[in-house]
């Protein structure tokens, strides 16, 4: 049974042709979760109390964020730096067993984000969901994780036979302060695909691209390599002969524009000999010239054979008890907006979504954040001090001192002034 759960699946205003196009999408998709987080949210959604006891856990603030396409498309917000986050929604229970499922999210990091998660998880079974959290088990995460220089990637994680298993294929996540669509798309036929703004980014399959299953195939430990199997590419080239004389050429010579100095005297000095310097003529120990090998097989591999331990699984793909949606996270610095969570069976549907939301947005939020940029970026230059000022402070400074110094009669008139400045130390956690 589809089931449709926070906004309208159609939202005004809207064009006719894709408000046609929506509702035609949504006779034939099975959505089994969408949230567009209006009214309401908090009575399908549980916040955890998962690191509450040691004050841990951060607050989610329900906002469209300090800049947005729309000021009325709100979502839910991390608030606190250096807290652990976890909240879920629940759905029916339902396998993907004979059909596509489709994993599609939202997610602005307004914070510029230094390091920390902004994935989702798909859970399976019963949870309780007040306790949900870093070690509560999950069927699937996805989404874009970033720390550092080095982490900027997308996640796409997979539970098999209790095992988490990390996609072996390197996807790229975005990393500006804008808000971005992510989508994993995952086939009976076991391929896959992961879209960023409705535009693929990866595809494969799960018997290549994670270590679901053992490998089909082999290297045979049997097998030896021939005695006789040559891997060498280039030999010397037997017709190649070395020169009459070749070793007669010494490596260095006397240097001809040598002088015995005037002063020299042989008696004292001994015999002068003229300073030896590199022979242009020599060109090092002789070697024959390199042909290609006429018995060159190439390098030598074993040959491939079926792994007796690889077993075949048709439903490795298959999620037999989805039943929530969660968000699981620990953020150095606060800030990330999910919105728009989608788990349905149909790609077309999710982009739909994508295009009615993010995409009708995205250029209003551009331009929004453009704006408060500018704004940042003039406050910050008011607030620094001019050089003038800072002239003239220094100029009212020393007639200050100058004045002192004519009050103390105690101070020594060839004594040097002493200035101790007291430097601000700032902590930053």
């Amino acid at each position: 049974m589809a089931i449709s759960r926070g906004r309208s699946l159609i939202a005004a205003p809207l064009s006719l042709s894709i408000t046609i196009s929506l509702l035609l999408a949504v006779a034939s998709a099975a959505v089994f979760f969408e949230e567009r987080f209006d009214d309401g949210w908090e009575s399908r959604w549980v916040k955890s109390e998962w690191k509450k006891d040691e004050n841990m856990a951060g607050e989610w603030n329900y906002t469209s964020g300090k800049w947005s396409g729309d000021a009325n498309d709100k979502g839910i917000q991390t608030s606190e730096d250096y807290r652990f986050y976890a909240i879920s929604a629940e759905f029916p229970e339902f396998s993907n067993k004979d059909k596509t499922l489709v994993f599609q999210f939202s997610v602005k990091h307004e914070q510029k984000l230094d390091c920390g998660g902004g994935y989702m998880k798909l859970l399976s079974g019963d949870v309780d969901q007040k306790k949900f959290g870093g070690d509560t088990p999950y069927s699937i995460m996805f989404g874009p994780d970033i720390c550092g220089y080095t982490t900027k990637k997308v996640h796409a994680i997979l539970t098999y036979n209790d095992k988490n298993n990390l996609i072996k294929k390197d996807v790229p996540c975005e990393t500006d302060q804008l808000s971005h669509v992510y989508t994993f798309i995952l086939r009976p036929d076991a391929t896959y695909s992961i879209l960023i703004d409705n535009v693929e980014k990866q595809t494969g399959s799960l018997y290549s691209d994670w270590d679901l299953l053992p490998p089909k195939q082999i290297k045979d430990p049997e097998a030896k390599k021939p005695e006789d199997w040559d891997e060498k590419e280039f030999i010397a080239d037997p017709e190649d002969k070395k020169p009459e004389g070749y070793d007669d050429i010494p490596k260095e010579v006397a240097d001809p524009d040598a002088k015995k100095p005037e002063d020299w005297d042989d008696e004292e000095d001994g015999e002068w000999t003229a300073p030896t310097i590199p022979n242009p003529e020599y060109k090092g120990p002789w070697k024959a010239k390199k042909i290609k090998n006429p018995n060159y097989k190439g390098k030598w591999k074993a040959p491939l054979i079926d792994n007796p331990e690889f077993k075949d699984d048709p439903e490795l793909y298959v999620f037999p008890k989805l039943k929530y949606v969660g968000i699981e996270l620990w953020q150095v610095k606060s800030g990330t907006l999910f919105d728009n969570v989608l788990v349905s069976d149909d790609p077309e549907y999710a982009k739909k979504v994508a295009e009615e939301t993010w995409g009708t947005q995205k250029d209003a939020e551009k331009a929004a954040f453009d704006e408060a940029e500018k704004k940042r970026e003039e406050e910050e230059s008011k607030n620094e001090p001019s050089v003038d000022s800072d002239a003239d402070d220094g100029a009212d400074d020393s007639d200050a001192e100058g004045e002192d110094a004519e009050d103390d009669s105690k101070v020594d008139p060839n004594e040097d002034p002493v200035t101790s400045v007291d430097d601000d130390v700032h902590d930053e956690l």
